[in-house]
C-alpha cells in the first residue's frame, strides 16, 4: 500500500474550509486575539508618541529657568513674635550674576499687604469708581530686583523697565501688567501717571504686554524691591524667590552653586530649584502608561487564547465523525493533528493582523487628532501579528491533540 500522503496544500486548504464554513464563530473567536494585539501596539504606540511630545514640549524657556526659594523661615521653626525676616542678602542681583552660565538673575515676593487696595485716584471712592472696585479687587503687589525683572524677560507695550537707580534710590515708581493698566485706565505712560497703593503714590514708568516668566505679573503693580522692604518690610506668609535665567545647559550647575553664592554662612536657608528633566518625564510616562495598559492588553491576549481554545475544542466534538472516516480512509494522527492546529492558528493570525492593524490606525488617528508626531517601534509592530500567531499555536495544541487521539471505529459508531 503506498504511504498516505498530506502535503502543506492539503492541511491550508482544510484548515481554510474549516474557517471559513463558520464564519460568525471565526470572528468572535477571533476577537478577543483582535483585542489583545490590538491594545498591545496601541499602547505601546501611544506611550512612544506621548513620551516624544513631553521631549518636544520641554522647551528652551523651561530648560534655562532656576528658581531658589527662602525655606530659613520653616528652617528656623514658627514664631508668632518673630519679626520677618528675609534670608536672601542685599546685592543678591550682582551675586548670582557672577555665577558661570547666569545671564540674568534677582529676587521678588509678593508684598506683605492683605487686600491692597489699587487705585488710579487718590480716593478710591471718587472718580472711577467702578473702574476701581474691579481693580483694586483682583490686582496684587509685587517687589522685584531689576535683575528679576530682566530674568522675566518682559515685553513692554509702553515706558521703560525699573532699574538699579530705582532699586538704590528707593524711588515710589512702579510698573503695570497689561491686565492691570487696563483696569486702572492707564493707557499711556508719556504724561507720567500715578497709581496708589493704600494711598501711597507710585510714579508708572512701563507696561509690561506679556512675559515668559511669571506671568502673575500680568495682573499686578510691581515696585522696586528696595521700596517694597523700606515701605513695607520683609515677607510674610509668602517667602521671596529668586528667579534665575541660564544658558542653555547651565541649569543644573547654577542651581547647585546659587544658595552658597547668596548666603555662604548658612546655604541651608535657600533652596534651589533647577529644571526638571526631561528624561526623567519620558521615562515616568513609559513606565507609567506600558506597566497599566500591557495587563489590559495580557489580559485580552488571555481572553482570545481561551476563545481559540474553546472553538477548536468545539469544532473537534463537532466533527468526531469527519474525524473517524479521514482516520479509517487512512490520516494519521499527525495529520489530525497538522490540520487542528493549523486552523487554531490560522485563526490566530488573522485575529494578529487585524490587531495589528487596529493597533496602528489608532496610534495614527491620535497623533493626527492632537497634531503630535506618531511614533511607531519597528520591534513593537513586526512582531505583533505572530504574537497572535503564537497565541492561535498554543491554544489549539490540547485540542488537536485531543483530536489525534480519537479511535476510527469508535467516532464511526457515534
Amino acid at each position: 500500500m503506498a504511504p498516505t500522503r498530506f502535503d502543506w496544500r492539503d492541511v491550508a486548504a482544510e484548515a481554510l474550509a474549516g474557517v471559513v464554513q463558520r464564519p460568525m464563530r471565526s470572528v468572535l473567536t477571533m476577537l478577543g486575539t483582535v483585542l489583545g494585539v490590538g491594545s498591545f501596539v496601541a499602547v505601546l504606540g501611544l506611550t512612544s508618541t506621548a513620551a516624544g511630545q513631553i521631549g518636544d514640549s520641554f522647551s528652551l524657556l523651561q530648560d534655562t529657568t532656576v528658581t531658589v526659594d527662602d525655606v530659613g523661615a520653616a528652617a528656623r521653626g514658627s514664631d508668632t513674635f518673630r519679626e520677618p525676616v528675609m534670608d536672601f542678602p542685599a546685592g543678591a542681583d550682582q551675586r548670582l550674576d557672577r555665577l558661570n552660565g547666569v545671564v540674568d538673575a534677582g529676587v521678588w515676593w509678593n508684598v506683605p499687604l492683605r487686600n491692597p487696595t489699587v487705585s488710579a485716584q487718590p480716593d478710591p471712592g471718587t472718580g472711577l469708581a467702578g473702574a476701581d472696585d474691579s481693580a483694586r479687587s483682583g490686582l496684587r503687589v509685587l517687589a522685584a530686583s531689576p535683575g528679576a525683572l530682566r530674568a522675566m524677560q518682559p515685553t513692554l507695550s509702553a515706558g521703560t523697565l525699573l532699574n538699579e537707580f530705582h532699586q538704590r534710590h528707593k524711588e515710589r515708581v512702579c510698573l503695570l501688567g497689561v491686565t492691570a493698566a487696563r483696569l486702572l485706565g492707564v493707557t499711556r505712560v508719556d504724561n507720567q501717571p500715578a497709581v496708589f497703593v493704600n494711598g501711597a503714590a507710585y510714579t508708572v514708568l512701563g507696561v509690561v504686554s506679556d512675559t515668559q516668566r511669571l506671568p502673575q505679573s500680568l495682573l499686578a503693580v510691581i515696585i522696586p524691591a528696595d521700596t517694597a522692604l523700606d515701605a513695607y518690610g520683609a515677607p510674610v506668609d509668602d517667602p521671596a524667590q529668586a528667579l534665575i535665567r541660564t544658558r542653555t545647559g547651565a541649569a543644573p550647575l547654577v542651581a547647585r552653586q546659587a544658595p552658597l553664592a547668596l548666603r555662604p554662612d548658612h546655604p541651608g536657608l535657600l533652596h534651589a530649584v533647577p529644571p526638571t528633566d526631561p528624561h526623567k518625564i519620558r521615562d515616568r510616562v513609559d513606565t507609567d502608561m506600558s506597566g497599566l495598559f500591557l495587563v489590559l492588553a495580557a489580559i485580552c491576549l488571555v481572553v482570545g487564547a481561551v476563545g481559540i481554545a474553546n472553538t477548536t475544542l468545539v469544532a473537534v466534538l463537532e466533527r468526531t465523525g469527519e474525524i473517524g472516516l479521514r482516520r479509517a480512509l487512512g490520516a494519521r494522527r499527525r495529520h489530525i493533528t497538522a490540520q487542528f492546529l493549523t486552523e487554531s492558528t490560522a485563526l490566530g493570525a488573522l485575529g494578529g493582523l487585524v490587531g495589528t492593524a487596529i493597533g496602528v490606525a489608532v496610534v495614527v488617528g491620535t497623533a493626527l487628532a492632537r497634531d503630535w508626531t506618531a511614533v511607531l517601534e519597528p520591534y513593537t509592530v513586526l512582531p505583533a501579528p505572530f504574537i497572535g500567531v503564537v497565541i492561535g499555536l498554543l491554544a489549539g495544541l490540547h485540542p488537536a491533540l485531543r483530536a489525534a487521539r480519537i479511535e476510527p471505529l469508535e467516532a464511526l459508531r457515534r
